[in-house]
C-alpha cells in the first residue's frame, strides 16, 4: 500500500525514512501531517516517522545562484510548490539503534500520473558530500523534456547526505590549502604540507569521532533504505551522478531485493585507493589533452599553439615549464600563474576547449601588470569564492567529502610514498601533470578504514562510462562491470555526468526507466566547431 498524497497543501513536504523492511502506511500518516505525527520520533512497531516540514523559500538571486536561468525562474518556483520535503530521527549508528540519532533530509515529487505510475527514483548525488535536496527539481524536472518526462510515471526522491545540508552535519577546520608560493613543488614545500595534513586529519577526526566515523558509503546506502521503507516502496530505482555511482552499487550490493533499475553516470571506481585515483584520473587527462592538441592544431591560425598537435603539446609542456622559471601574479588575479595554472588549462574538458585555447595563446605573449582577459575570466574564481548569498543552501560539504574520502581510503601513503609519486606523474604528463598535487589528503587520519560494499548482481544495472573524461576515467567503468554486473552504456564525450543533460542521452535515460531497454550508448556533448 502507498501513502496518500499531500500535494494539496501548498508548501507542505515530503517524507523520510523508516526501518530496512516494508511497512504499510499508518492512518496518522496517510492523514498528512498530524501533531502525532511529528511528535512521535518512532513508531511501536519500529518505524520511524516522518516531521513533515514547509520547504524552503528562496530568493531570486539565490535560485539564479543554483544554475537556473532567468527564463525558468517561474518554472523552478512553481515545481517547489509541488515538492514535498520532511526530515526524520535516524540512528547514528546503524548497530546502535537506541543511540545517537541525527536528522536526513529527504525530498519528493510526486508522479503526475498517478494511475499509471512505475515506482520511484532516488537521485543519489556526486561528491561525496554534494546536496541532493533539489534534485528532482534541478536534476530531473527542470533539466530538459527528456528527463522532466520522468516525473510523469516516477516519483523523484531527493536527500542529503548524512552530514550535508539540511541533514545533520558537523564541520572541520580545513587543512593545508598548498604551496605557500607558486612554481614547481619541492620537497621541502611538499613536506610541509603533507605534516600539515596529518595535524589537520587528527584534528578533524579526533573533534567528533563518533559522527566522522559513520560518514561512509555504505552507512549513506544504510540511510537510504530506511528512506525507501518510509517512502512505503518496495523497491528504488536509483539513479546516480559521480560518487552517487559508489552509493548505487553500495545500495544494490546491500540491498538487492529493494533494488529496482540503476542507472549511475560517470561510474567510480569499485575500488578505494586515492593514490591509485589520482594516478587513474591523470593519466585520463592527459590522454584527452591530446584531442585538445589536436583540436588546436587544426585552427592554428586562430590560437598560434602550433600547426600539429605534437606541436601543440611541446608548446603547452614549454609553457608550463616557462611559468613555473618566471610565475606571474598580476593586480588583478587572486591566483598567481604558474606551472600548475598552465596545467589547469590544458586539462580543461572540450565544452572550454576555445577559451582554454585562447587563454593559452594569451600566456604566450601577455605582458603588464593586469591579466590578459581570457585568462581573468577562467582563474577569477566567481561567486563560489566569495560569501554564500543570504539563504542559500548548502551545495557541498566538505567535512562529509574529507570524512568519506578518508574513512574509505586504502592507501593514506607515508610521505616518501606520496613524494615519488608526484614526482612521476609530472613526469609522465608534461602537459596536465602540474595542475596535480601530491596525494597526502589521507595519511594520519585515525580512524579505520572502513571501504564500501561492492557485490555482483543480477538486477538491471546501466552503467555510463564517458570516453574521454578523467573524473571518472572510463577504464573504471569496466573494472565495476567486472565486479558488480551490468551493461555499459557508452558516451563518446569527456564531460563528467553529461548523459541527462544532452537531449538524445537523456532520452535514452527515460526510456530505460520506462522500459528497461537501452541503446549501447550515444554521442554526448558535442565537441566545438
Amino acid at each position: 500500500m502507498r501513502r496518500a498524497r499531500t500535494a494539496g497543501m501548498a508548501g507542505v513536504t515530503g517524507a523520510v525514512l523508516a526501518l530496512s523492511f516494508h511497512a504499510p502506511a499508518t492512518a496518522a500518516e496517510q492523514a498528512g501531517p498530524s501533531a502525532s505525527a511529528v511528535a512521535n520520533s518512532r513508531l511501536s512497531s519500529g518505524v520511524a516517522s516522518v516531521q513533515w516540514t514547509s520547504c524552503p523559500t528562496y530568493s531570486d538571486e539565490v535560485i539564479r545562484g543554483l544554475g537556473v536561468t532567468e527564463d525558468k525562474v517561474a518554472a523552478f518556483r512553481s515545481l517547489m510548490k509541488r515538492l514535498e520535503c520532511g526530515t526524520v530521527s535516524i540512528p547514528l549508528n546503524h548497530h546502535d539503534s537506541d543511540g545517537r540519532e541525527i536528522d536526513i533530509a529527504v525530498t519528493r515529487l510526486a508522479a503526475t500520473d498517478e494511475a499509471h505510475r512505475l515506482g520511484a527514483i532516488a537521485v543519489l548525488p556526486g561528491g561525496p558530500g554534494n546536496s541532493g535536496y533539489l534534485d528532482p527539481v534541478l536534476r530531473a524536472a527542470l533539466r530538459n523534456e527528456e528527463m522532466a518526462g520522468l516525473n510523469e510515471r516516477y516519483d523523484i526522491i531527493g536527500l542529503d547526505p548524512r552530514g550535508v545540508g539540511y541533514s545533520t552535519k558537523v564541520a572541520c577546520e580545513p587543512g593545508p590549502r598548498g604551496p605557500d608560493k607558486p612554481g614547481p613543488l619541492t620537497k621541502e614545500s611538499a613536506r610541509k604540507i603533507y605534516d600539515a595534513q596529518v595535524a589537520a586529519n587528527q584534528k578533524c577526526a579526533n573533534s567528533d569521532p563518533a559522527f566522522l566515523g559513520q560518514l561512509t558509503t555504505d552507512n549513506v546506502a544504510k540511510d537510504l533504505d530506511l528512506v525507501r521503507a518510509a517512502l512505503g516502496e518496495r523497491k528504488l530505482n536509483l539513479l546516480g551522478f559521480s560518487w552517487g555511482t559508489s552509493l548505487g552499487m553500495a545500495y544494490r550490493s546491500l540491498f538487492p531485493e529493494h533494488t529496482g533499475r540503476a542507472f549511475l553516470d560517470s561510474v567510480a571506481p569499485p575500488w578505494t585507493d586515492l593514490v591509485r585515483h589520482i594516478e587513474g584520473s591523470a593519466e585520463a587527462a592527459e590522454s584527452n589533452f591530446g584531442r585538445m592538441a589536436a583540436w588546436l592544431a587544426r585552427r592554428n591560425e586562430t590560437y598560434g599553439l602550433g600547426a600539429t598537435a605534437r606541436q601543440v603539446r611541446e608548446q603547452v609542456a614549454k609553457l608550463v615549464t616557462d611559468y613555473d622559471k618566471s610565475p606571474t601574479t598580476y593586480t588583478d588575479l587572486q591566483r598567481p600563474i604558474d606551472g600548475s595554472a598552465v596545467a589547469d588549462l590544458a586539462k580543461r574538458n572540450s565544452t572550454e576547449w576555445p577559451r582554454a585555447g585562447k587563454a593559452l595563446a594569451e600566456l604566450r605573449t601577455a605582458t603588464g601588470t593586469t591579466a590578459p582577459p581570457t585568462v581573468k575570466e577562467m582563474f577569477s574564481g566567481g561567486q563560489m569564492m566569495g560569501e554564500p548569498v543570504p539563504g542559500a543552501p548548502e551545495m557541498m560539504n566538505m567535512t562529509m567529502n574529507w570524512a568519506v574520502a578518508c574513512n574509505e581510503d586504502s592507501s593514506r601513503p607515508d610521505f616518501t610514498t606520496a613524494w615519488r609519486a608526484y614526482q612521476q606523474l609530472v613526469k609522465r604528463h608534461p602537459a596536465t601533470g602540474r595542475s596535480w598535487g601530491p596525494p597526502v589528503m589521507c595519511p594520519g587520519w585515525p580512524l579505520p578504514v572502513q571501504e564500501p560494499t561492492v557485490k555482483r548482481g543480477s538486477g538491471s544495472l546501466v552503467l555510463a562510462g564517458h570516453v574521454y573524461e578523467f573524473m571518472s576515467a572510463y577504464d573504471w567503468t569496466l573494472q565495476t562491470r567486472r565486479a558488480v554486473g551490468g551493461t555499459v552504456y557508452t558516451v563518446a564525450d569527456d564531460v563528467h555526468v553529461s548523459t541527462t543533460r544532452v537531449p538524445e542521452c537523456a532520452a535514452d535515460v527515460a526510456k530505460y526507466f520506462e522500459t528497461g531497454r537501452i541503446d549501447s550508448g550515444c554521442a554526448g556533448s558535442a565537441t566545438p566547431n
